[in-house]
């Protein structure tokens, strides 16, 4: 190799893909990078594609995906796209259970916050007192 282009030791793939040397070695524990052979007295080289790679599983992780629902859509690869839609069709529709389940602890904690100031005479906290009612975000 140049010095344009030296070779790609993980501590170069990490600064390339913006990721930490700890996070390279967790990926590659997960097998999600493979982890090239090691020349006897040198360092190993990855190749190239290992930066793209690193970021798609970064990018997949901030959309929600878990490392392995990552493996399961890296081991389809871009041949199988209808399976790769299903899997991230799955994905969406758990995040909107997700979202209707958040949207629920919202609007109870609203609830309670404004219980603490409907009645200030009272020595008991709405809030706390909201809480300790049976059935209070129960299916009782």
């Amino acid at each position: 190799m140049n010095k344009k282009n030296p070779p790609l030791t993980i501590g170069r793939l990490a600064k390339a893909a913006k990721v930490n040397i700890e996070t390279i070695r967790h990926y590659q524990r997960k097998a999600l990078i493979i982890e090239p052979e090691k020349p006897l007295g040198s360092f190993r080289h990855y190749p190239k594609s290992s930066v793209d790679r690193i970021r798609f599983i970064k990018r997949a992780q901030k959309i929600g995906f878990s490392l392995e629902e990552i493996k399961q859509l890296l081991n389809l690869g871009d041949k199988n796209c209808e399976d790769v839609q299903t899997l991230a069709q799955e994905k969406r529709n758990k995040i909107a259970q997700q979202i209707l389940g958040l949207l629920t602890i919202q609007t109870a904690l609203d609830e309670l916050i404004s219980s603490c100031h409907s009645d200030i005479d009272t020595k008991q906290c709405g809030f706390i007192e909201g809480l300790s009612q049976k059935g209070f975000l129960e299916n009782e």
